[in-house]
């Protein structure tokens, strides 16, 4: 191969950068240009579903797809980017310990976010999350194993902190996590703790009232106004001091893209992500892209910008997959754009709420928002089947997902 385009990342983004570049080529007849697309494994996490039980499960295998569109993968972690030389430092997995330089034509960064966890005392000795499968499994253990720890109010209570999109949907499902573990007639305390003064703050004021109920309903209560200030071994300690017992204590709050994003002379926001263009190529490089929860990206011409969520980084994906191609052999470019925008919050056994647009208008709740809930999380947002024909073609940048 004379050239390669190289993606950084098998989540929702860099799959789909990956495949919409391949369909490019493959459109073009371009068998000089290499996809590659490095990852620890050829699977996607579906991150979304990981506050669920058995989140094992949540590991879908790539490496059919990967072989049947002819996209290398590369078993690595990228640990260095050298944008003037135009290549990556990748170190091996597991008992790997070999390194390698891969060279690249085009980079699409495509690693992700990971769970933001600041300098809090005891924070990262004494919590649990959902943010990666090996963390959620390891919170599903723990929740096993209280059964053999003796009855007392600190063994039945879990603490969440924070009550963002994530924190709801873990605190909705732990009621009945616990009382699996437990026992139905065991009292369980399911505790969300929110520095800011009101439940789902980034999620505005038009869910709020069905997610209220839903939480009430499930028997989960919150504590507004003031943040974590310490965790130990036996509960929480509040900004205003105040104490919650608990031995369970789930983390929830706030992501920040890949590391990897600090390595590119470049403008980055809040949360690391790169400031993109609406090709996807990061403003002030000629040949580095960036997609996914890596890319701060307008979604439209009015002031919004894509989310850290699968219903973005699947559509963002897409175009920079295309883009980068595109770029390389002298096409078209399709700038993103994704002005309809939807929310689908799980709330446990009580059902789903969906709302439609930015000002996150209701139009489904309880079960008809579950039913859909359900369909979104188990088929939507998971890789495309069939001929390697359809695999391209879903991967069609003007194929916007609303999921």
């Amino acid at each position: 191969m004379s050239q390669r385009i190289l993606v950084i990342g098998a989540g929702f983004a860099g799959m789909w950068s990956a495949l919409a570049a391949a369909r490019l080529l493959d459109r073009t007849g371009r068998t000089d240009v290499e996809v590659a697309l490095i990852a620890p494994a050829p699977e996607l996490h579906v991150r979304p579903r990981l506050y669920e039980y058995d989140p094992m499960r949540m590991a879908v295998p790539l490496g059919e797809l990967f072989t049947a569109t002819g996209i290398r993968f590369i078993a690595g972690t990228v640990e260095q980017i050298d944008v003037e030389g135009r290549q990556v430092r990748v170190a091996g997995v597991g008992s790997d310990t070999s390194q390698q330089v891969i060279g690249y034509d085009r980079l699409v960064i495509a690693a992700g976010s990971r769970l933001h966890c600041p300098p809090i005392p005891g924070l990262q000795e004494h919590t649990f999350n959902v943010d990666q499968i090996a963390a959620a499994a390891k919170l599903e253990t723990h929740i096993h194993g209280l059964a053999a720890r003796p009855h007392s109010v600190r063994r039945n209570t879990i603490v969440v902190a924070g009550a963002g999109f994530t924190g709801i949907e873990t605190a909705a499902e732990m009621p009945a996590r616990l009382r699996q573990a437990l026992g139905d007639d065991t009292p369980v305390n399911v505790v969300m703790v929110e520095r800011c003064a009101d439940i789902g703050p980034d999620l505005g004021p038009g869910p709020r009232p069905t997610i209220i109920q839903a939480l009430k309903e499930l028997g989960v209560t919150w504590k507004l106004g003031s943040g974590v200030g310490k965790v130990d071994a036996h509960g929480v300690t509040l900004e205003n001091g105040e104490r919650i017992e608990a031995d369970t204590v789930i983390w929830t709050a706030g992501a920040r893209a890949s590391g990897l994003t600090a390595q590119i002379p470049a403008t980055r926001d809040n949360f690391g992500r790169l400031h993109v263009d609406a090709n996807m190529q990061v403003k002030g490089l000629r040949d580095v892209f960036a997609t996914g929860d890596c890319a701060y990206a307008a979604t439209d011409d009015v002031g919004n910008h894509a989310a850290m969520s699968c219903q973005h980084a699947m559509n963002l994906g897409r175009s920079a997959g295309h883009n980068v191609a595109a770029d390389l052999v002298g096409e078209s470019f399709i700038p993103y754009s994704q002005p309809n925008y939807v929310t689908c919050l799980d709330l446990g056994p009580w059902g789903a709420v969906y709302t439609e647009g930015w000002d996150r208008e209701v139009k489904l709740s309880g079960a008809l928002g579950k039913a859909l809930k359900t369909t979104i999380n188990t088929e939507w947002i998971y890789p495309p089947t069939g001929s390697r024909a359809e695999l391209l073609a879903a991967a069609d940048p003007r194929r916007i997902v609303v999921a």
